[in-house]
C-alpha cells in the first residue's frame, strides 16, 4: 500500500534594490530585486519547505541557515536539487506540486510557462505535475502596498 504525505510551505520577501526577481528559477524583469540571503527565490523556499515538510525534515532554515555564509547569494536551484536528495532518498516521488504567488508585481502570467518548465525540470517531472497560479490581495497588506511578495505551495508525495 502507498503511502501519500502532504507538505505546505510558505516564504516572504521584502522588495530591495534591484531589478529583477527570482520565481521559480527564472529571472523575472522588475524595477525591484528582493532583500535576502539567497537569490530570494520565494517560490522554490516555499517548495522546499513543502518537502521538507512532507518528509517530516523540518524547514529550509535548518538545512541551510541565513546565519551561513556559503549560503549567500545562492541560486535557490541548489538548494532545492539538495532538499530533494534528501526527499528522494526516503523512497518518495512527487505526485503534483500547487505553487501560488501572491504579488501585485510583477506580473507572473507573461513567465508562467518558463517557471513550470523550471520546476518541473529542477525535479525531473512533467509538466502536467506542477501548477503555477498568482493572485493579488487586492491592495490589502504588505503585498498590496507592493512591499513584497510571497509564495505558499503545497505538494503530494507518495512512497510506495
Amino acid at each position: 500500500m502507498a503511502s501519500l504525505r502532504v507538505g505546505l510551505g510558505m516564504d516572504v520577501h521584502a522588495f530591495g534594490s534591484g531589478d529583477h526577481v527570482m520565481l521559480g528559477g527564472v529571472r523575472v524583469p522588475y524595477t525591484q530585486g528582493v532583500v535576502a540571503h539567497s537569490d530570494g527565490d520565494v517560490l522554490l523556499h516555499a517548495l522546499c519547505d513543502a518537502l521538507l515538510g512532507a518528509a517530516a525534515l523540518g524547514d529550509i532554515g535548518q538545512h541551510f541557515p541565513d546565519t551561513d555564509p556559503r549560503y549567500r547569494g545562492i541560486c535557490s536551484l541548489s538548494l532545492l536539487a539538495e532538499v530533494w536528495s534528501k526527499v528522494s532518498a526516503l523512497g518518495f516521488s512527487i505526485h503534483n506540486i500547487d505553487v501560488t504567488v501572491l504579488a501585485e508585481a510583477p506580473k507572473l502570467a507573461p513567465h508562467r510557462d518558463a517557471i513550470t518548465q523550471s520546476v518541473a525540470n529542477a525535479l525531473q517531472l512533467q509538466s502536467d505535475q506542477v501548477n503555477i497560479k498568482a493572485t493579488t490581495t487586492e491592495k490589502l497588506g504588505f503585498v498590496g502596498r507592493r512591499e513584497g511578495l510571497a509564495a505558499q505551495v503545497v505538494v503530494l508525495l507518495e512512497r510506495a
